[in-house]
């Protein structure tokens, strides 16, 4: 009997054990879980700064995957940050909590992320949990919208400008055709003629300062076909020939957009990149097509979102130009006009989307993003 009741015992105790850990390992999981549906990037640390758990908003963000990452020291992750890591060693010390803002961090991918962090410390046991606030997509907001306003109050004041020189204008082309008329001798003829060419010039130049006068007038559209139409034409034109390379994502669904709008859009850019290649050996211009997910433009998240890059291999934008590249009559040419990409990022947001930019030397980057649902 004492034999029954101590192996009924030691049962029992397997049982409780087995239903513990069961309990343990559906909370462990319940937690993964939580942590893998927050937007905050979670990276949790031993005391060795080795890493023992990253949720999936942090391998996004550091471009790892979960189990590459595990068990490796946050160095592995990150290219010099002696400073992250003496903070992190700080609050172990001390077991205090830790915050910077506004720092850049290198990942091994190549790339640089802005981000805030927090260091919680985690007595039981002795652990780290490090959050990481990416600040990238928002500063771009910011910037975005900062330059959407000011050109708009750029835009009206052209507006109210070129409404303003058109009236005299046309009054001064009607007179010359009156005057043109009245004149007795052909000799005299070729001066109201310049003076009526010299008007319409300053007249088409003034309707382009305007931008888009007509709404878009959407239509399903297949984003490739407008490309590869702007591509005849880049090759057509280009002097020497450039090599351009296609790289498209056929899955990508039809755009309820305005086609020629739409054209005028991607053959400006790239103009644009072709006339900054002309100094290049080895010209090369690149579409992409992608789709993105959960894109955030001014203040709307999209669901989906059809990303087009432009890429040519030329010397880059100069710094001096980047932030007002879309003002009308900014150019970094001699002989340019500075209405191709005004025009462009304002056909652009008729269509609810944006326009960005990433340059240096080898590279430039224009990035047309439009919402996939139609224009409302």
């Amino acid at each position: 009997m004492i034999q029954d009741a101590s192996s009924n015992l030691g049962i029992e105790k397997a049982v409780v054990n087995s239903v513990m850990n069961d309990k343990r390992l559906k909370i462990e999981t319940a937690s993964e879980v939580l942590l893998n549906h927050l937007n905050i990037a979670v990276i949790c640390l031993d005391a060795k700064l080795k890493i023992t758990l990253i949720n999936q908003s942090a391998e996004t963000l550091l471009e790892v995957s979960g189990k590459r990452a595990k068990d490796h020291h946050i160095k592995n992750l990150l290219l010099n940050c002696e400073e992250l890591c003496a903070s992190l060693e700080e609050a172990l010390l001390n077991g205090q909590p830790y915050t910077r803002r506004k720092v850049k961090l290198d990942l091994i991918a190549g790339h640089t992320i802005t981000c805030d962090y927090a260091i919680t410390p985690l007595e039981h046991p002795s652990r780290l949990l490090l959050e990481l606030y990416p600040l990238d997509r928002y500063l771009k907001i910011d910037r975005e919208e900062s330059i959407t306003a000011q050109n708009e109050v750029t835009r009206q004041m052209i507006r109210g400008l070129a409404h303003e020189i058109k009236n005299p204008l046309g009054g001064i082309k009607g007179s010359a055709q009156l005057l043109e008329k009245e004149l007795n001798s052909a000799d005299l003829k070729p001066y109201t003629d310049i003076i009526i060419d010299e008007t319409d010039r300053l007249t088409s130049l003034v309707n382009r300062l305007l931008g888009p006068i007509s709404l878009p007038q959407p239509a399903a559209v297949n984003i490739h076909e407008i490309l590869e139409r702007v591509r005849k034409l880049i090759e057509l034109e280009a002097n020497p020939p450039i090599e351009v390379i296609r790289d498209y994502d056929p899955s990508i669904p039809d755009l309820y957009i305005d086609e020629e709008l739409m054209v005028q859009v991607f053959l400006n850019i790239a103009r644009n990149a072709m006339q900054s290649l002309s100094q290049v050996d080895l010209p090369k211009l690149q579409f992409t097509s992608r789709i993105e997910r959960q894109f955030t433009i001014g203040h709307h998240k999209h669901r989906l979102v059809i990303k087009v890059d432009i890429i040519d291999n030329g010397p880059g934008i100069p710094d001096a130009l980047k932030e007002h590249l879309f003002y009308p009559m900014i150019s970094g040419r001699p002989d340019g006009t500075g209405l191709g990409l005004s025009v462009a990022q304002a056909i652009i947001h008729q269509h609810n989307g944006l326009i960005e930019v990433d340059s240096h030397p080898g590279e430039t980057k224009f990035s047309v993003i439009t919402p996939l649902e139609a224009i409302k």
